[in-house]
């Protein structure tokens, strides 16, 4: 979109040229002559005090910016420091401002009829196109003080100061460009672009929206907005923005790939929720099954300990002076002292479990597991609807067709992990059935990655069908069914 900045100010670029070219050599001269007599005279202090000089002296170099700016490329600079002299030399004995006086004042105010606006917009022009973009943005800040309602002065000065990576200065030139009802959609879209380089998205989708009020129906401006809200982690609202662009436009097969990838983007993540609360739901009480376990074990040692003490004493009364069985019984007791000390702990940890458990609010997890199941539902569902609707449109379009062979590919190796985690009985009961599913899924990804691969000579398309063939070959040779759903 910055292009279209640089082509609108080249129109103004050339329009300038073309008037250079058009100026005539005695006339430059002229002015040439004029301006070394002006020069002069500015350092008399005779005719340097009288505001007819100074006025006479505004008035040439406005004309020499106008048409002879290779006279001076400056002269407007001079002109509106002219005009000033005049306004404080030109005062009544009342203390009120005389007619010279007056007459500079509404120049400098760009009232109607006067042109020292335009000699500064010319001469910034004119410095832009010789790559003097730090003269050129002083000429139109200079305009735009002139005449702060103008929006061409404003526009070219966001144009300079952008380029000269000044973002303060030309966000505020394109807010005044805006303000004062500019409508080129690109400079709303460079601003906004200036505002989402510092973060600030809120601001960056204002603008956005202020530029939509003026193009109403403007691809650019819309879609940008998306692409903002997602930068910003708006996922929700982008969506809303991108459907209603795929209802506006229904034939636009990218804005719907795009829907379908960011459902896509919202069941992945919706997918990864459900395992961390599903952990979450079952940690608390894990927690305490597994300390209790534990403390269980430890103390069935202390009645094995006890019946060794009992059996060692009986032993020890008939043989009194066995020193084996003397250091036996010291082993065991210095043993049930450590499973002692062991129960205690355990018994500290079963209870610190337990109030874990009592603090850890389950009902409200188990709403939320249900809550992101229906999201990771509904996002997968929407997600194959619309890369779907945009091979309706075009049935060639690459990125719907990888795309949704990446998902179904990603769904098989999800359901492969559920067959993975499986014990024996498990398997044995109902794991050739699901194996057979993941089959079916893992086949069901291939079309998509053939047609891709048509569609454009991509090396990922072609490394996921390899992947993709491999695997199915695995289950051939297994003799695993695929249940295609």
């Amino acid at each position: 979109m910055k292009k279209l900045f640089f082509v609108s100010a080249l129109s103004l670029f050339g329009c300038a040229a073309i008037a250079q070219d058009a100026v005539n050599k005695a006339l430059v001269d002229g002015f040439r002559k004029e301006k070394e007599k002006s020069d002069k005279d500015a350092s008399d202090p005779k005719a340097s005090a009288k505001a007819a000089f100074w006025l006479e002296r505004a008035k040439l170099y406005e004309n020499i910016a106008l048409q002879g700016s290779e006279v001076d490329s400056s002269a407007a600079k001079t002109a509106l420091e002219a005009y000033k002299k005049v306004v404080e030399l030109d005062v009544t004995k009342k203390g009120e401002p005389g007619k010279s006086s007056k007459e500079a004042a509404n120049v400098i105010a760009g009232g109607e009829g006067t042109q020292l606006f335009n000699a500064f917009v010319k001469q910034g022009a004119e410095k832009y196109q010789a790559k003097n973009l730090n003269g050129a943005l002083e000429m139109f800040q200079a305009a735009q003080q002139i005449n702060k309602k103008d929006t061409l002065a404003s526009l070219y000065g966001g144009i300079a100061a952008q380029q000269l990576d000044k973002k303060d200065v030309a966000k505020a030139s394109f807010e005044t460009y805006a303000a004062n009802g500019g409508k080129d959609p690109s400079v709303f879209y460079g601003l906004a672009q200036l505002y989402r380089s510092e973060q600030n998205f809120d601001k960056a989708v204002e603008t956005l929206n202020n530029g939509l009020k003026q193009s109403p129906g403007n691809k650019d401006l819309k879609a940008e907005v998306v692409n903002i809200l997602l930068a910003s982690g708006k996922e929700d609202q982008a969506i809303k923005e991108l459907e209603a662009l795929a209802v506006a436009d229904p034939k636009n097969t990218q804005n719907v790939v795009n829907l379908a990838i960011l459902y896509d983007n919202m069941y992945r993540t919706s997918t990864d929720k459900v395992k961390q609360l599903n952990g979450k739901v079952g940690s608390g009480n894990n927690a305490v099954a597994t300390a209790t376990k534990a403390l269980d074990a430890e103390k069935s040692k202390i009645e094995v300990y006890d019946g060794e003490v009992k059996r060692i004493g009986a032993l020890i009364k008939k043989q009194p002076k066995n020193a084996d069985l003397k250091r036996q019984l010291a082993d065991v007791n210095a043993k049930k002292k450590e499973s002692v000390e062991a129960i205690a702990k355990l018994e500290g940890e079963v209870k610190a479990a337990q109030e874990a458990a009592k603090g850890q609010d389950v009902a409200a997890l188990e709403k939320e597991l249900a809550d992101a199941k229906a999201k990771q539902k509904e996002a997968s569902e929407k997600a194959v609807l619309n890369y779907k609707k945009a091979l309706e449109i075009d049935a060639t379009n690459y990125d719907a067709l990888y795309n949704l062979g990446v998902f179904y590919f990603n769904e098989a190796v999800q359901l492969k992990g559920e067959v993975d985690n499986m014990n024996m009985t498990e398997y044995q009961q109902r794991g050739k059935e699901v194996e057979g599913r993941v089959c079916g899924k893992f086949k069901k990804a291939k079309p998509y990655f053939e047609k891709a691969i048509q569609a454009k000579d991509e090396a990922e398309a072609k490394d996921n069908l390899t992947n993709l063939n491999g695997v199915l070959e695995q289950f051939a040779a297994k003799g695993v069914a695929c249940i295609e759903e």
